[in-house]
Order: C-alpha cells, then sequence, then structure tokens
C-alpha cells in the first residue's frame, strides 16, 4: 500500500471513529440517570438580545414602560436637617420655683388644644393667689368708703344750703372724699398689679396647684422633667409642636446661596425614606457667612400632612445648577451594569405573553431622587424594563457565560 492510501485509510478510520464517539455521547445525554441540564433562555444570534417565555417573565417579575422626556439641569448635593417649626412650637416652664405633682402626657403623644401637660404646687403661686384675694378686699371696702364719703358730702351741702350746717363741716366731708378716693386708687392699683402676678404664673388655686395646658393641638417633642422633682422659674418643663410643617435647616456654600432665595423651591431627600423626594420653599436666607463653616444658613419652610417627616432627620438638598438639558428619564431600578457600562433593556413584547429584549448601552446624567436623567441612548417612547431587570441582567449574564 503507497503511503498516499496508507494516510486516507486513517483519515477514513479517524472520521469513523469521530462519528461513534458523538453518537456514544448522545446516547448517553438521552438515557434515564443522567442528571438533566438546565437549558438557558432562547437566545437570538446577536449577543445584545434575547427571548423570555411567558413563565420565565412572571417567575422574574419583569415589567417595562416607556420612557419620558425630561428637561433637567446638572445637579448639586447640599447637606441639611429638618427642625421643629419654631413659629408652631411652644415650650412651657415652670412659671415660678415649685413641684412637679403630674405629669399628664409622655414624649410623642398627641395633645389638644387646652389639655394638661403638667401639674405643679407653688408656695409662691398660693401667696400671690392671697394677696389677689386680700387686694381685692380691700378694693370693695374702699368702693364702699368712697361711697359713703361722696354720699357724706352730698348731704352735708344740702344742710349748708339749709343753713342747718356750717361750711366748716362741708369742707370736712369734701377732705374725706379725696381721701377715700385716693384710698380707692391706690387699692385698684394693688389688685392690677397682683392680678399682673397671678397671670404670669397662670391659674392656681388656694394651695398654688398650676396646670400647664397645651396652647394648640400638637405633638410632645419633649419631656424635660420627672415627677416629684422641684423646679426654679423659668425651667423648660414640657415642649409641644405642630408637625404639619417644619423647616428645612441648609448649610449653603458660597458656590449655591446665590441659587437660594426667598419663594424659591428646593427638593431634598432623606436617607430612611428614599427613594422618595419632598419639596420646600425658602423662606429666608442669612446675611452673613458663618465664619467657622463658610456657609450661608438658609431656611425653608416643608409641607408635612403625612407626619412622615420628623424633627432632626438629616436631609440631602438637590440642587439645580447650570443649563437645562432634555434627554428622558428612567427610574433608577431600570439601570443595570452589563460589561461595567450602565445599560438598560428595550422590551419587545410577543403574542404568547412573552418579551423579546435587547441590551442598549446609555450614557447617564445626574440623579434626583429615584430618576436618572440619560442623555444619550434612549429616545421619549422607547419601551424599557422597569422592573426585574436584574433577572433580565442575569439571562444576558448566562447567555454570555462560554459552554461548559
Amino acid at each position: 500500500m503507497t503511503d498516499r492510501h496508507h494516510l486516507q485509510h486513517l483519515s477514513r478510520r479517524a472520521a469513523a471513529g469521530a462519528a461513534l464517539l458523538v453518537s456514544a455521547i448522545s446516547v448517553a445525554g438521552c438515557g434515564g440517570d443522567a442528571t438533566p441540564v438546565e437549558q438557558p433562555a432562547a437566545v437570538a444570534p446577536a449577543a445584545d438580545r434575547l427571548t423570555l417565555t411567558r413563565e420565565q417573565v412572571e417567575h422574574g417579575g419583569v415589567r417595562w414602560q416607556a420612557v419620558e422626556a425630561w428637561r433637567m439641569s446638572d445637579t448639586v448635593a447640599v447637606p441639611g436637617q429638618l427642625a421643629a417649626n419654631e413659629d408652631r412650637t411652644v415650650r412651657s416652664s415652670a412659671p415660678a420655683r415649685a413641684r412637679v405633682t403630674a405629669l399628664h402626657v409622655r414624649l410623642g403623644d398627641r395633645v389638644r388644644a387646652g389639655e394638661p401637660l403638667v401639674t405643679l404646687l407653688s408656695e409662691q403661686a398660693a401667696a400671690v393667689r392671697s394677696e389677689l384675694s386680700k387686694a381685692l378686699a380691700e378694693l370693695t371696702a374702699q368702693q364702699t368708703r368712697t361711697r359713703y364719703a361722696r354720699a357724706a358730702l352730698e348731704r352735708a351741702e344740702r344742710l349748708l344750703e339749709l343753713k342747718a350746717m356750717s361750711r366748716q363741716e362741708v369742707e370736712r366731708a369734701r377732705v374725706d372724699l379725696d381721701e377715700a378716693q385716693s384710698n380707692l386708687v391706690q387699692a385698684q392699683a394693688e389688685v392690677d398689679r397682683a392680678r399682673a402676678v397671678s397671670s404670669q404664673l397662670g391659674p392656681a388655686d388656694e394651695r398654688g396647684a398650676i396646670v400647664l395646658t397645651a396652647p394648640f393641638a400638637g405633638v410632645v417633642l419633649s419631656r424635660d422633667v420627672t415627677l416629684g422633682s422641684v423646679v426654679e422659674a423659668g425651667t423648660p418643663l414640657v415642649t409641644v409642636t405642630e408637625p404639619g410643617t417644619l423647616w428645612l435647616e441648609i448649610a449653603a456654600t458660597e458656590r449655591v446661596a446665590p441659587l437660594l432665595a426667598r419663594g424659591v423651591g428646593v427638593t431634598f431627600t432623606v436617607a430612611e425614606l428614599l427613594p422618595e423626594t419632598f419639596h420646600a420653599v425658602v423662606q429666608s436666607v442669612g446675611a452673613a457667612l458663618d465664619p467657622v463653616t463658610r456657609t450661608v444658613p438658609v431656611r425653608a419652610l416643608v409641607k408635612n400632612p403625612a407626619g412622615r417627616l420628623r424633627p432632626a432627620m438629616m436631609t440631602t438638598v438637590v440642587l439645580a445648577v447650570g443649563v437645562a438639558r432634555d434627554g428622558v428619564a428612567v427610574p433608577d431600578a431600570a439601570l443595570q451594569r452589563l460589561d461595567e457600562r450602565p445599560v438598560v433593556f428595550i422590551a419587545t413584547p410577543t403574542a404568547d405573553g412573552g418579551a423579546r429584549f435587547e441590551r442598549r448601552d446609555v450614557e447617564i446624567g445626574t440623579t434626583v431622587g429615584d430618576r436618572v436623567h440619560v442623555v444619550n441612548g434612549l429616545r421619549p417612547g422607547d419601551v424599557i424594563v422597569t422592573g426585574g431587570a436584574f433577572a433580565v441582567k442575569s439571562q444576558f449574564a448566562r447567555a454570555a457565560a462560554p459552554a461548559q
């Protein structure tokens, strides 16, 4: 056999052996004891497309919607903090030295206007009440003396006309009336003084018990005393605030301070409530920089009808800078990363309930709340995956993985 014929013979044997090997692998793969291999999602010839069945769409919670046009500027983030609206906050303090005999509210309680907060027992209040009672009694006595003196003078003047009384006695009656009127004025002044002191202390009974009440409906922001403690005049006791509005305090840098003026609206987020965004309107802007922080204090008013925001929450205030640009906005959950690039998935529903998906690389801009500005790669009306995007990404990653 020649060398050429020998090589042809070996080639035919190798081809036959390969065919037998492929046949053996196929038979082994169909055997009942073989471990089933999970089939990946159907993938179109191009690496950036795939198709999911209705079952896969439902299992992954995949949802889609059309993107919207959005005009947005670059933004800068500035720290802020929520605080109680001082215009709607009252700090009740002890009007006099007293002992706390009852605490009617706890921290965080909602109270109605006029509802009792704290009961105090004050010796000073008891003394003031006693002084007021004495002053009122003296005033009544002086009013009686004045009426008697006036009647005596009138009688003396009539008798003088009848020549039944001397002029000297009439003058004495007039002096008595002047003295009574002077005493009446002093008594009235003493009553006014005692009432003023009593009003400063608040209503008190004869024992000196003072009940401090809520000036309006609100929430107990702080309670700074304990039952039985003795407090001095001016000691803070209970703070009540109306939580329907709050103050947003912003530390504005020199760069962003010119963007803020009375009446300007701002957007902010709270870490505990992300991705929700909130709004406020600037009420005042400081006239000078803080010498330590080099920031301008800015105060904005926040409406809080649901009561979800609370004083002392830290915030991130987002301010627009530069020229606004046109583009589209997508939910943050729609963005994924593949091959270290931001991508979204274009969805085309199919008649059987499934969908075809196309990977689309995008260029993103700034973020406000849960919305991301896409400056390139999408147009208004494109239908993208907004729910279950991670599940779609996993299918793309699985389809791109090399076969084992």
